[in-house]
């Protein structure tokens, strides 16, 4: 018969499991596309993640801001919706490197680099399925 577990032996080990779930269920799933192709957005990739319940966007780091007057993020969902989001470059040197995808966007299956002024893409990076 095996020895009994002390009040603080079982709640010690009921902490540790339940830690042990917790992240194992808040560790969101990521997922990264393709790398960017196009004439000036060319390197690099996106990855999609949920943190928080808000569904977001990341550039790499090997991601470089296309030297072009006005960039934005552009997303295309399943269905060829297109949807002009944010600017990338902010005030002084900063970039938007991360976005909240809208909630009236029901899935990415692309991100584009759009230069508003050309009314142009300048690269588009895809994911393998649509991210939700």
């Amino acid at each position: 018969m095996a020895p009994a577990l002390g009040h603080r032996s079982r709640i010690a080990a009921l902490v540790v499991a339940l830690a042990l779930v917790a992240s194992v269920t808040l560790a969101a799933p990521s997922h990264t596309s393709g790398p960017f192709q196009g004439a000036k957005a060319n390197k690099g990739t996106v990855t999609h993640t949920k943190e928080g319940g808000k569904s977001m966007l990341m550039l790499s780091d090997e991601f470089v801001v296309p030297d072009t007057p006005d960039p934005h993020w552009q997303l295309v969902d399943s269905k060829g919706n297109v949807y002009l989001v944010d600017r990338l470059p902010l005030k002084g040197d900063k970039v938007a490197r991360s976005i909240e995808v809208p909630a009236y966007v029901h899935d990415v299956a692309k991100v584009q680099i759009w230069c508003a002024f050309a009314e142009s893409v300048l690269g588009e990076a895809s994911f393998s399925q649509p991210v939700k």
